[in-house]
């Protein structure tokens, strides 16, 4: 890992949260898979299981986490399991864990080797009522793919046949969506490292640079200061390209007179950053382009303000797409009778404005958690409201990352250039 080690209470802490919600006499298991295959006898780049992660800071393939509060043997009521350590693979990919590093970043004092761990973990489930196992419960994952987390779950169903079953996930989602200070201490040194990635932008995009160009200084301020990698696929669009919600081809020129937007994040200990911001490539606005920005920002704003705890979230939504009507009609690309006349299944914003407000943001950039209750205290959201106008051949959003407080929301980017005014004076100096 490129990150500083983290405080193992952060982990601890987690798997506290986690016991309580627990039934009485049941027992949960945490696998992460191996490594994923490329073409030929390459593996992808390895993203661990992110539950995993949140209970134990340990990111090694095959690691697997038990959780048994009533377990007779009180020594083994957690249990971290490792890949053993082998002198000659570690020839060829580097530093296993031992059991007393593992037990320093997780602050689990049982740590047994996966290679030897199945009778002990045979005596415990017989030991338990009930047993919890983990999947992907994202409401977006794709489920046309085949699963690789399905694979143990039958497993340990086959196994164990009469066993009752319960889904981790539920829990999960209620847990990871809210963050604890240890979280949101890592998180805000992934966005203290992009923040510099995007002063970095202001100095050096002009007219002629390349896309690639910008996401290399972009990736060169991120490992020079200790992020794993970028959170997610960089987006780098100038121009008609911005329409683009995911474009990451990043392979045109900048050139005088366009907007870029650009939207990227750094991966710091596991949590990711998300900012999203249009600035103009020869460093001023137009007229024009400032109008459309400003009442983009203004959206943004007033999300800002009225997401707090206890507003509902599809109300919130509903809210803050009423106030882009608002300023959509402002500055003159739809008209009050095209609200007035349009279909309830496709409002007139949609044209200009065609994704969510926001999403929850943690160890995935797309973390879990519910969108259908009131949100709480501890939440941490995205905000980034869009204007996309094909026939202006413009794109603009502006995103920043919320903490929500008991009162109201903190801006964990507070300090970044986000007015028209800030970035023409940053981006002149």
């Amino acid at each position: 890992m490129k990150y500083h080690a983290q405080n193992p209470l952060l982990f601890r802490t987690n798997r506290d949260r986690f016991v309580k919600k627990m039934k009485s006499n049941s027992i949960a298991i945490f696998h992460a898979h191996p490594g994923l295959p490329e073409n030929s006898d390459t593996h992808a780049y390895y993203k661990p299981n992110s539950d995993v992660v949140w209970l134990s800071g340990i990111v090694q393939e095959q690691t697997m986490v038990v959780l048994f509060p009533s377990n007779p043997d009180k020594t083994a009521q957690e249990v971290l399991v490792i890949v053993r350590p082998n002198p000659e693979l570690e020839k060829w990919n580097g530093h296993l864990l031992t059991k007393a590093e593992a037990t320093a970043i997780s602050g689990i004092k049982n740590v047994q080797f996966v290679d030897a761990f199945d009778a002990q973990l045979h005596v415990m489930i017989h030991n338990a009522e009930s047993i919890y196992l983990d999947s992907n419960e994202n409401d977006r994952l794709d489920l046309s793919l085949p699963r690789i987390d399905l694979r143990y779950v039958r497993q340990i169903m086959r196994a164990y046949p009469l066993h009752q079953y319960l889904r981790a996930a539920v829990i999960m989602k209620e847990l990871r969506a809210v963050k604890t200070k240890y979280e949101v201490e890592i998180l805000q040194q992934a966005i203290a490292i992009t923040h510099k990635a995007f002063n970095r932008t202001l100095q050096f995009i002009k007219p002629g640079v390349w896309e690639h160009e910008v996401e290399a200084e972009i990736t060169h301020e991120f490992l020079r200061n200790r992020a794993t990698r970028h959170a997610y696929g960089c987006i780098l669009a100038s121009g008609d390209r911005a329409r683009v919600l995911h474009y990451v081809d990043n392979n045109q020129e900048c050139k005088d007179g366009e907007l870029i937007l650009m939207d990227f994040g750094a991966e710091y200990g596991n949590y990711c950053a998300d900012l999203s911001r249009t600035i103009p490539v020869n460093g001023k606005f137009t007229k024009r382009q400032k109008e459309v920005y400003d009442a983009c920002l203004a959206v943004h704003i007033y999300a800002s303000k009225i997401l707090k705890p206890s507003i509902n979230y599809m109300d919130y939504m509903d809210k803050v797409n009423a106030e882009m009507e608002k300023q959509l009609v402002k500055i003159g690309l739809i008209s009050k009778a095209d609200i007035k006349n349009q279909d309830p299944a496709n409002p007139a914003f949609k044209k200009y404005f065609y994704h969510g407000i926001g999403h929850h943001l943690g160890l995935d950039v797309h973390d879990i958690g519910t969108r259908t209750k009131p949100v709480t205290e501890g939440m941490v959201f995205t905000i980034e409201p869009g204007i996309y106008i094909e026939e202006e051949q413009m794109g603009i959003r502006i995103e920043d990352n919320y903490w929500l407080t008991k009162t109201g929301s903190i801006n964990l980017f507070k300090g970044i250039p986000r007015t028209t005014e800030e970035i023409e004076a940053f981006m002149k100096k």
